[in-house]
């Protein structure tokens, strides 16, 4: 009786569970990965820093923004999953617990994220254009989540005039200035209770410098790619990691991210699963194009004729 050499069950079992590989793949070449990165979060920024914040000051951002907010609220408390405020006043009395978080926020997002696109690259071109894609395509509808709906964060709710909820300076449809204050029916009026950690405690910036509150948006809070990007890494990191303890710290990873963002009132946890639908979304659209890409390319290559054959 004939017995198949383990190593071709070993392939087998690789073959059956890695991703289908495509016939023709484009040639990746590392500089214009790295322009192509470069341009598209410079796109990416510019566009996520005109909706809210400094650019519209004069217009009615502020307001629609704490209305936005009140409207998280609402569905949290409906869905009886409104816990912000007591995770963040559970923490808040550890400076130096909170100081780290604030570093983890403005530091773990880029650069775990290079990382995991720099590993992609080189250990696993084949799955590299479907993920960059994918992230891409994520990216992009964030954009989209920050002009149409711009949300104020949390840890801005009790926070007084040019970005904060106490109260703001608007005008009226006669454009008289009036005072108009976050005193609507049906909410809780402030205090909140949050704490804009990074102004109290610190970090290695700070959105009242003048740089950052010029650019920034401070409203771009919905949906949160801290979330979408971080889950994106644990995808794409999972199967090029084999110890345990890695893939410990890959699972880890985007947990950590989402108690971070609550726990700095940088966002409702209802962001992360606004990041979570766009990078669902990003997920079908990427696959798309990067199945349309290689479908192009096999019509390319079975258009070129086979070279002549030398005569025997």
């Amino acid at each position: 009786m004939a017995v198949k050499p383990a190593g071709r069950l070993r392939n087998l079992g690789r073959v059956q569970t890695a991703e289908p590989l495509a016939v023709h793949r484009p040639k990746l070449r590392w500089w214009k990965e790295f322009v192509l990165v470069v341009v598209f979060y410079a796109v990416y920024s510019f566009a996520r820093n005109q909706f809210g914040s400094a650019k519209v000051e004069g217009e009615n951002a502020p307001v629609h923004a704490f209305h936005n907010a009140l409207d998280v609220i609402r569905v949290e408390k409906w869905l009886g999953l409104y816990f912000e405020p007591q995770l963040q006043a559970a923490f808040i009395g550890w400076e130096w617990f909170i100081r780290f978080w604030n570093v983890y926020y403005g530091t773990f997002h880029f650069v775990v994220t290079i990382a995991a696109f720099i590993w992609l690259f080189v250990r696993a071109p084949v799955r590299f254009t479907r993920w960059r894609n994918v992230l891409a395509c994520t990216t992009a509808l964030a954009i989209v989540g920050y002009s149409l709906f711009p949300l104020m964060p949390p840890r801005l709710l009790d926070e007084g005039p040019p970005y904060g909820g106490r109260e703001w300076v608007v005008q009226d449809e006669q454009g008289m200035v009036v005072q108009v204050g976050p005193d609507i029916e049906g909410v809780d009026r402030p205090p909140f209770g949050y704490v804009d950690t990074l102004a109290v405690f610190g970090g290695l910036w700070s959105f009242d410098s003048g740089a950052m509150e010029e650019i920034s948006n401070q409203y771009a809070a919905m949906p949160s790619m801290h979330t979408g990007w971080a889950v994106w890494c644990a995808i794409v990191m999972w199967p090029l990691v084999r110890r345990r303890w890695a893939k410990v710290l890959v699972v880890a990873y985007p947990l950590a991210t989402v108690f971070c963002i609550i726990v700095t009132a940088n966002h409702f946890w209802i962001d992360g699963a606004g990041g979570l639908v766009c990078l669902a979304v990003g997920f079908v659209l990427g696959t798309a194009i990067d199945r349309w890409n290689n479908s192009r390319l096999t019509r390319r290559a079975a258009a070129v004729p086979a070279p002549a054959q030398p005569a025997a």
